[in-house]
């Protein structure tokens, strides 16, 4: 099945990209905005059985999708607050980034920082997706570069 349209968008500010994507497992779920003003969709797992993380333990964990992002644009896969919250599983890399030229499987790296082992069963949400723009910048070997007040300070350098 294939659908794609250009949908205005519910700002009335142009048109949203289209995100094509395929099911390649037949327990996969479509990706899915939960709310009218939910920024990130909904990713589920789409794994052949129940994965259960034992604490510091992690694992890729298959969604059954294949996304086709347009050029200029980025996936980016980001932790559900509430399984974090619920039970300490979160992502290894976060946010994760699918390249508009990427076209296999997504797999979720998910990490339990929590104390008790945490089943995932195949159609749970595991993660978050966000579409956002890329710009990509032209780099220019100098050098030195221009002073700032701040200069080298960094990790907790303001207290």
């Amino acid at each position: 099945m294939h659908v794609a349209v250009a949908v205005a968008s519910p700002s009335g500010r142009g048109v949203r990209p289209v995100v094509k994507f395929r099911k390649v497992r037949g327990n996969a779920l479509a990706p899915a905005y939960m709310t009218a003003g939910a920024a990130g969709l909904d990713l589920a797992s789409a794994a052949d059985g129940a994965v259960t993380l034992g604490p510091g333990e992690r694992a890729a964990v298959a969604t059954g999708l294949e996304l086709e992002i347009p050029a200029g644009f980025e996936g980016q896969v980001r932790p559900r607050s509430g399984l974090a919250r619920k039970h300490g599983v979160t992502l290894v890399n976060t946010p994760g980034t699918i390249d508009s030229d990427y076209r296999g499987e997504i797999t979720v790296l998910l990490i339990n920082l929590g104390n008790a082992p945490h089943t995932i069963a195949p159609g749970d949400r595991i993660a978050q997706l966000i579409i956002a723009p890329v710009t990509q910048v032209a780099l220019e070997e100098v050098g030195a570069l221009s002073a700032t007040g701040r200069g080298s300070g960094g990790f907790g350098h303001t207290g």
